[in-house]
């Protein structure tokens, strides 16, 4: 049996390079395809969550009053940051915008107060939207509340086509990706069908032959995602440094070591998988069959 196993070694460490290669190169693109899922994702939440709606106040209300209404839209769960701006800031926003001082006409401020809060992502569709209108606008403190509809109808649009899009890619990338690994363990596997043979007429059992052999590929599954890991952290480092710095803002470590977690384990299962079937079919297979 030694024997075997230093001819076993010797042959198919060149077959296990090339698998190994092999798989890596198909990881890094599901890994590539899911990093690009992932920006995406948040780029459309960090769009959602800059969606804006102006609440304005009443004129002649009390500083208590509206206290009570900063108050009740800072503790709603679709708040995500808020900012209440009196009528003296109204104004000197007005100003900034470059437009004319009515001093000359007016002799009151017509602005009106306001307060100016962002929403969460998972709220920013109009159905929610025209709820949270419809709860504010009964306040008493309250007499408008806007929002730019087209903005948001277009931005929910846009985000579902590119969902759609994406999941679509994804689902045609990863099925290529698992027959692509197959067929290079297959492939890997083709040249150790003699050896595998060989070692049946002799007398090893099943499990004897295939045990090593599915070691070797958890193994190499591992080894082939972790150089995918590798190869796509660099890329991430080259594009957030030199290409698109501004991307750096949407990095999201949960979800990268979600991904490249699934990378390693999908490497090692396929590997497995793969390897453990071509064993057992050659070990099923009749000798003059293997030629």
């Amino acid at each position: 049996m030694a024997q075997f196993g230093k001819g076993y070694a010797k042959r198919s460490t060149p077959s296990y390079f090339m698998s190994i290669v092999g798989v890596s190169l198909v990881l890094i693109l599901l890994g590539l395809l899911g990093w690009i899922v992932i920006n995406a994702n948040k780029l459309g939440q960090n769009f959602k969550e800059n969606l804006e709606v102006q609440v304005y106040l009443r004129e002649n209300l009390s500083p208590k009053d509206s206290a009570s209404l900063v108050e009740y839209i800072a503790a709603q769960p679709y708040t995500k940051s808020y900012k209440f701006m009196t009528k003296d800031l109204a104004k000197q926003q007005f100003m900034a915008d470059g437009n004319t001082d009515w001093a000359g006409i007016l002799d009151k401020n017509p602005l009106p107060a306001s307060v100016d809060f962002k929403i969460r992502s998972e709220y920013a569709n109009l159905d929610s939207l025209n709820k949270v209108k419809t709860d504010l606008s009964q306040n008493i403190s309250v007499s408008e509340v806007h929002f730019n509809k087209v903005l948001v109808s277009n931005l929910s649009d846009m985000i579902r086509r590119v969902s759609i899009i994406l999941l679509a890619v994804a689902v045609a990338i990863s099925i290529a990706v698992i027959i692509l690994i197959d067929n290079t363990i297959r492939l890997a596997m083709f040249s150790n069908r003699f050896l595998i043979k060989t070692m049946q007429m002799v007398g090893a059992t099943r499990g004897f032959i295939a045990r090593p052999m599915d070691i070797r590929a958890i193994i190499n599954g591992a080894i082939a995602g972790v150089i995918a890991i590798g190869v796509i952290l660099g890329v991430i480092f080259v594009t957030e440094t030199w290409v698109l710095p501004e991307i750096r803002a949407l990095r999201d470590y949960t979800l990268l070591s979600a991904l490249f977690i699934i990378i390693v384990l999908l490497g090692i299962c396929i590997s497995f998988i793969s390897t453990h079937r071509s064993v057992i079919k050659y070990l099923k297979m009749k000798l003059d069959d293997l030629y």
